[in-house]
């Protein structure tokens, strides 16, 4: 998966989405869990977000992790070139993430592709705020471990899972070969 690389701008966005909102770094790290000081770390781009903690600032300001990494522009296509579709590497366990569908555009679904490197886990907390969401994961390549609550799934290519994002889940690649699978996301709003 080669494309267009974003790291450098994730400060940036972190910074203007909370001062739109109008939030101090106080309000925003009460919001969302994550420390006055690793916030204000992301935002000075001093500190790399994991995407467990990335989610955290994301749901804090009322947005999706494709919402966060769409591009912000005043033009939209509808056709997402392979080539222009931004990319973001987890800095704790190394999958890379891939947003597919087009941004901009009047939808509540985005779809995300992630390559996810064997052995790494990814766990999300409960959270209320993200009731209305829900997504399927679709396993394409690769062995995916899916936790949700006290349900273990054991995923293969071709299988597809679904789950509501308010609940706590955990990620695992237990295979020794990258998995790589789809996330398609329904805002729900």
């Amino acid at each position: 998966m080669e494309s267009v690389p974003i790291d450098r701008s994730i400060a940036e966005r972190v910074r203007i989405l909370r001062a739109e909102q109008g939030l101090t770094l106080d309000e925003l790290a009460e919001h969302s869990g994550v420390s006055r000081a690793m916030i204000s770390r992301v935002e000075r781009a001093e500190a790399s977000p994991t995407a467990a903690l990335l989610a955290r600032l994301c749901e804090a300001l009322g947005m999706t992790l494709s919402g966060f990494f769409a591009e912000v522009t005043d033009v939209s296509s509808p056709l997402s070139r392979q080539q222009e579709q931004r990319l973001w590497r987890d800095p704790h366990t190394g999958y890379l993430r891939r947003s597919v569908s087009p941004p901009g555009m009047p939808s509540r679904v985005d779809i995300v592709e992630v390559e996810f490197p064997p052995g790494a886990r990814v766990s999300f907390p409960p959270r209320a705020e993200s009731r209305s969401m829900t997504q399927h994961v679709w396993l394409l390549e690769g062995e995916l471990q899916m936790t949700i609550g006290e349900t273990v799934h054991h995923l293969q290519p071709g299988d597809c899972l679904f789950m509501d994002l308010g609940d706590a889940f955990d990620f695992h690649n237990p295979g020794q070969s990258p998995a790589r699978y789809a996330v398609i996301l329904d805002r729900g709003r």
